[in-house]
């Protein structure tokens, strides 16, 4: 059979890997389950085309392996019940592609016209189906939560489905396809790195060729796989596009104005809770944040366990706009801030192949075990933020960043590659400016003047404390208007005259 011998053939070795996984999870269905009542859910897409093949593959072995020689050449193509979900916002070539790969294979099509569950639920009905082969992958929006063989969701037409590919990445795709020389949609070859309907789906950006932007590189030239669906956006008008970013005012003075920022801070540490170690990131992630113009709502030190990581994620996300966690990341037992963030957003830690070639370039194949544990990321919800200057990615998930920096220097090499992100999600808004007075007069003699302060200045938080008890009191004034700042200041140290001087911050 050509593909088993191309791919068995080739020196790629993760690909082999991947498909000898496949192959066993096909000819696992098949021997499951009835021949007549297994279907093949094919869209025209790429993974699609993979599964299309490995089935091909794993039907042939299959036979191969029940010593049914007899039907060696007839299986050859595995004329399996095959479902598409034909829509009239399909493009032109996935329709003909579509069909063309049917006749070609000889495939008994079944063509539905309406959405994907009812026409189940019909087709159910007709005829009976016990399992479903799907090409969805890690990363794609519904895989969350699926195993190989997982049955349907709740409030569907009961039947299994049956994911090879679950584990593949975007790489292992293109390798298989290009490796085995089989035919794929022609829309990749004009830069479509993921195909949905006519409304949503443009060629990547990333393979625009730099000398006009009407030409584009081939999808599988696309370097970063978890790009994949950059192109899955809607396609709106330019000018109106812009005209809103404009009243959002991003990158207007008057925008900066009116953002409001507050993030959280997570720090898992035992040893800082033990007293052994002291906070210097969180205080120093303080400062970087507030330099931003983002305001610091809440400063949290955990256990390094996975229900107190996950519990504080739980709170703090929903909160703030951005969580940061600081420490528990790698391959120690008390590393489990991202078993915590998977927890929290309730989703399982599964296996990123991208990561983990980051890792292998990093550190070989210095782990134990079968794979490298630091590569299982939180399921569907995390995106790596790649930079040069890092040796490895950042890991965000939805609104959560964990940073890996052990020190205050590795902090600021994290936090600038952040800013120079865009995908980090940091706007930069109007910085806060401060003023901080010092007196050595007591609480009591300025308790009332500081309280009608903070009414007539509500827009700048005033706030105090003792460098020691029998020190001097220094009274911080906070906001992102300088000249308020300076009016509140003034308004005070007016009323006692001669009692306030200005100090540096940190004392």
């Amino acid at each position: 059979m050509e593909i088993d011998e191309a791919v068995r053939g080739c020196s790629d070795r993760r690909m082999r890997t991947k498909y000898a996984n496949a192959v066993y999870v096909v000819q696992r269905a098949f021997a499951l389950y009835p021949f007549e009542e297994v279907a093949f859910s094919f869209n025209g897409g790429k993974d699609s085309t993979v599964l299309l093949h490995l089935i091909r593959a794993g039907y042939y072995l299959y036979k191969k392996d029940s010593g049914d020689v007899a039907e060696m050449d007839a299986v050859k193509n595995c004329p399996l019940r095959t479902i598409y979900f034909e829509s009239p916002c399909a493009f032109p070539e996935i329709n003909s592609f579509t069909y063309e790969t049917v006749s070609t294979y000889g495939l008994p099509l079944e063509t539905i016209h309406s959405d994907f569950k009812s026409g189940l639920e019909g087709l159910l009905k007709e005829k009976p189906t016990k399992a479903i082969f799907i090409g969805t992958r890690i990363g794609d929006p519904n895989a969350v939560g699926q195993e190989q063989f997982s049955p349907s969701s709740p409030g569907w037409p009961p039947f299994m489905r049956v994911n090879p590919i679950l584990d593949w990445s975007y790489r292992d795709v293109w390798s298989f396809l290009l490796t085995c020389k089989v035919k794929y949609c022609s829309l990749y070859d004009q830069g479509y790195t993921s195909i949905g309907s006519i409304h949503d789906t443009v060629p990547n950006a990333l393979l625009s060729d730099s000398s006009t932007e009407k030409i584009f590189r081939p999808a599988y030239m696309l370097t970063d796989g978890r790009l994949e669906r950059a192109g899955r956006t809607k396609k709106t008008n330019h000018n109106i596009e812009m005209n809103s970013v404009a009243s959002n005012g991003m990158t207007s003075i008057e925008g900066e104005q009116t953002i409001s920022r507050a993030a959280s801070i997570i720090v898992v540490s035992d040893e800082m809770l033990f007293g052994t170690t002291e906070d210097k990131l969180g205080a120093a992630l303080c400062k970087k944040l507030h330099a931003i113009g983002w305001r610091v709502s809440h400063v949290a030190v955990v256990r390094n366990e996975i229900d107190s990581v996950s519990e504080e994620v739980e709170r703090c996300k929903s909160m703030d706009d951005m969580v940061f966690i600081l420490g528990g990341l790698g391959p120690l037992h008390s590393d489990v801030s991202l078993a915590g963030v998977a927890k929290a957003f309730g989703v399982r830690l599964a296996p990123d192949e991208e990561f983990e070639d980051y890792l292998s370039q990093l550190m070989g194949n210095n782990y134990t075990g079968d794979r490298n544990e630091m590569a299982l990321l939180p399921e569907g919800i995390t995106e790596l933020l790649n930079h040069k200057r890092l040796p490895l990615p950042l890991i965000k998930c939805r609104n959560v960043i964990t940073l890996a920096a052990t020190n205050v220097d590795e902090l600021d090499t994290e936090w600038d590659c952040l800013l120079d992100t865009q995908e980090s999600g940091l706007v930069q808004a109007k910085p806060f400016v401060s003023k901080h007075l010092g007196t050595t007069l007591t609480d009591v003699q300025i308790a009332p003047v500081l309280a009608k302060l903070c009414l007539e200045f509500s827009d700048v938080y005033i706030g105090c404390h003792r460098i020691s008890r029998a020190g001097p009191l220094v009274v911080n004034l906070t906001g992102k208007d300088n000249q308020r700042v300076e009016a509140a200041a003034e308004k005070l140290t007016s009323t006692f005259e001669g009692q306030f001087s200005q100090v540096d911050s940190c004392k």
